[in-house]
């Protein structure tokens, strides 16, 4: 690791073609300890693409890609499980890695699922299996954490208790995080830096920043740069790992 900064991964100019098709190209970022850089666009623009790109996945990239840990955790935007398994929550944190008990418990303790430690994966809701597998992805301690669509199969309430936890993680782990979003309404509050894609960056920035760019506006529509704007979340409440909200 640099001692001169604290970057984890930095992208220069890359990216990635396919069948003479480019997926994604001309990108370029860095992540850093204890920030969280978010990736947005519509439908096919090169999200998880770039993700993959940042993780070395892909051979014969365009461009170059810098990293500075091996110590990464990876939610990826989907899991192949056979769901008609009895398969526990603890024999899913076990799968591919050895680890303690104590670790395991820290970490489904870390994402608020410790109570579901012996529960059938298959009868998780969408929020709780969300959070068994972040919890997967910091269970060896990463640098660096990267989310290819976190929220996916968890209500409003439950994404904003998700994004509130994320970011609890970063400062808890000082990691470097990598996220993939389309929730845009709500990932900008847990947010460091923006990268809107398109097939390549469109723009780039702090929220705010993204969310008045006319690039973004012409991507989302002047509607989606209003509701960012004055979008605030009150924390008079809690949400469980349902999704339900419960007055403090």
């Amino acid at each position: 690791m640099s001692t001169e900064n604290n970057i984890l991964v930095k992208l220069n100019n890359a990216g990635y073609k396919q069948n003479n098709k480019w997926l994604v190209e001309g990108v370029s970022f860095t992540v850093e300890k204890g920030k969280i850089v978010t990736l947005i666009g519509p439908n096919g623009s090169g999200k998880s693409t770039t993700a993959k790109i940042a993780l070395g996945f892909y051979k014969g990239i365009e461009g170059q890609v810098e990293k500075f840990t091996n110590k990464i955790g990876y939610v990826p935007q989907k899991i192949s499980i056979d769901w008609t398994l009895p398969l526990r929550v603890n024999d899913f944190m076990l799968l591919t890695d050895k680890l303690s008990d104590d670790v395991v418990d820290e970490a489904l303790k870390s994402t608020g699922v410790y109570h579901l430690k012996n529960k059938n994966l298959g009868n998780l809701s969408g929020g709780e299996f969300q959070r068994v597998l972040l919890a997967r992805a910091i269970s060896k301690k990463p640098e660096l954490l990267v989310l290819d669509e976190p929220v996916q199969g968890v209500d409003f309430t439950g994404e904003i208790e998700m994004y509130e936890l994320i970011k609890k993680i970063s400062a808890n782990l000082n990691c470097g995080i990598l996220l993939i979003s389309h929730d845009l309404h709500t990932v900008m509050s847990a947010t460091d830096y923006v990268v809107c894609l398109n097939g390549h960056v469109c723009c780039c920035g702090s929220p705010t920043e993204v969310a008045f760019n006319k690039e973004y506006k012409a991507l989302f529509g002047e509607q989606a740069s209003k509701t960012l704007t004055i979008y605030e979340h009150k924390h008079d409440h809690i949400h469980t790992t349902d999704g339900e909200i419960k007055k403090n």
